[in-house]
């Protein structure tokens, strides 16, 4: 994952937007076939999980995604 600016203050399609181009597979065979969590603290949008989990399925179709967090928050 590379650098990006801050969410706290964007909103839903702001928040998607910011997270493009942020998510890279490096090693394709290290995730085929595999299933995989993928963790986040607070989910608010749900950018950052959909992002990293679209671009995990892209680079290998057949890998199971499962997600965790710890909260969710809501927008103001």
């Amino acid at each position: 994952m590379k650098g990006h600016e801050t969410q706290t203050r964007k909103g839903r399609y702001e928040r998607l937007l910011n997270m493009q181009g942020v998510f890279a597979v490096v090693d394709v065979a290290a995730v085929e076939s595999k299933h995989l969590l993928l963790v986040d603290d607070v989910v608010t949008t749900g950018a950052t999980l959909l992002t990293c989990a679209e671009v995990l399925r892209q680079a290998a179709p057949d890998v199971c995604i499962s997600i965790a967090t710890l909260a969710v928050a809501r927008l103001q």
